[in-house]
């Protein structure tokens, strides 16, 4: 019986939420100094059906000068990937860095176009390392596994 191949394909590439926030308007447009910027990742996957999978990859962005928040964005850009003929323990590295590195240019793009069109510099994203990321996670949820199994 001979092996089959394995298959990794995506499916769809879609934006499944946007969500941008000036609070401060119109009073933000008449600072001049550079917002302090913070940016929040989180990466989830999961089956929707035999051998299909979705990956979603938030990303929050907070401007801020002073206390005041400039503005806020958070895109939700996820994706639709067929994956068969893989060891079970190899779909969560999937999941978890390969489908990300797809996501990201698209949820980058989705970013920098809503910053700009709310009247602000674009924000570009650095490249990310999913692959640490993704580690990291895989550490956390092993510590949080581990308290609760020593006696």
């Amino acid at each position: 019986m001979s092996e089959q191949q394995p298959v990794f394909s995506i499916e769809k590439i879609y934006l499944k939420d946007l969500s941008l926030e000036i609070p401060n308007a119109p009073q933000i447009f008449l600072e001049r100094e550079s917002p302090q910027i913070d940016v929040q990742l989180h990466t989830k996957g999961g089956a929707v059906d035999e051998g299909v999978f979705e990956t979603v990859l938030t990303v929050t962005i907070t401007a801020k000068l002073n206390d005041k928040t400039m503005f806020l964005v958070e895109a939700t850009q996820a994706g639709i990937f067929q994956i068969r003929n893989v060891a079970q323990e190899e779909i969560d590295p999937i999941l978890g860095i390969a489908c990300p590195n797809i996501l990201f240019p698209y949820v980058r793009e989705v970013v920098s176009d809503a910053v700009t069109r709310a009247g602000f510099p674009p924000v570009l994203l650095n490249p990310m390392n999913f692959e640490a990321l993704y580690q990291q996670q895989q550490q956390a949820q092993q510590a949080q596994v581990a308290p609760a199994t020593t006696h």
